[in-house]
């Protein structure tokens, strides 16, 4: 599958994510919710290892695109900083889209490109085209737009505890899609390798978090089990294995693969109006055409 083509399908999979993630952390306790959307990804690949292993005496080969590759001591280390980017990037933005509504939160995480944009210029060199740079300036716009949209719903971008948090979970999530770029296509690493241990490390990475809420070591909310959980494990390994295939061409620009992934908006934002009933979805409505102007921009840029 050509890298574009990846790119926008693996955004439709992460948009659906982004509407199983509001439903799972909605008055909900978070940290139980990440630590079993982990558990069922890790178990996936887990599996899938198993497989692996025991092919082809007692099961037929896996395809190609599902093999993971042994890596050593040192490469363990490079994929375990991986998964700690990801968890605290993942913190900030579960902690954040739990309060807020997801149709406002998914075009602020959709200005990840920008911030991945810059990064790919200062550290990979990347160099985009003017029309990709307009882009970038275009969703700048739209995000301050969609500031003045979110004061009808009492939310002050500039002194809001949750979108400040979910701004710092969407530039951390700018500096991970930078180390993917690097994984992928300078040290070579399998899409399915980075994915299956990524998963496995950040279970072990949310166990101690996930004891401690068990515990009662701080005051919590209660956990309740939704089957939006696994769900968020699926659409997120869906999206995540196309988009890590989508950095392995060697053709591909990370600020762009950022960019289109973000096409998510369109589905998160819809589907929060439609399953979520959530109010100024009119208003809303110019800064995420705003966004995905910006992605059309990179697209024919």
């Amino acid at each position: 599958m050509h890298w574009i083509l990846a790119s926008l399908v693996s955004a439709f999979f992460l948009g659906c994510y982004d509407l199983a993630t509001k439903q799972s952390v909605r008055e909900n306790a978070v940290l139980p919710v990440l630590f079993w959307t982990n558990v069922c990804s890790a178990l996936v690949w887990l599996a899938l290892m198993a497989w692996q292993s025991a092919s082809p005496d007692i099961f037929p080969p896996l395809p190609e695109l599902l093999l993971v590759e042994p890596v050593s001591p040192k490469q363990h280390l490079l994929l375990a900083l991986k998964s700690a980017i990801v968890a605290a990037s993942w913190i900030c933005s579960y902690f954040a889209v739990k309060h807020l509504s997801v149709s406002l939160a998914a075009p602020i995480r959709a200005t990840g490109p920008v911030w991945t944009l810059f990064g790919a210029l200062l550290v990979l060199g990347e160099r985009p085209a003017w029309l990709q740079v307009l882009g970038v300036v275009i969703t700048i716009g739209s995000f301050i737009g969609l500031s003045f949209a979110g004061r009808r719903e009492g939310v002050h971008f500039h002194r809001d505890k949750w979108i400040w948090l979910l701004v710092a979970g969407t530039l951390i999530g700018a500096v991970s899609a930078l180390y993917d770029k690097f994984l992928l296509g300078r040290l070579g690493f399998r899409a399915s390798t980075v994915q299956a241990w990524f998963a496995i490390y950040l279970t072990a990475i949310f166990l101690p978090l996930a004891l401690g809420w068990k515990f009662r070591l701080w005051p919590r909310k209660t956990f309740h089990w939704r089957w939006g959980i696994p769900l968020m494990s699926l659409t997120l390994l869906a999206a995540d294995f196309l988009y890590f295939n989508a950095l392995r061409d060697s053709d591909a620009l990370v600020s762009l693969v950022s960019s289109f992934r973000r096409g998510s908006t369109l589905v998160a934002f819809a589907g929060g109006l439609l399953f979520f009933h959530e109010p100024n979805g009119l208003q809303k409505l110019p800064a995420v055409i705003g966004v995905l102007a910006g992605i059309v921009l990179t697209i024919i840029g």
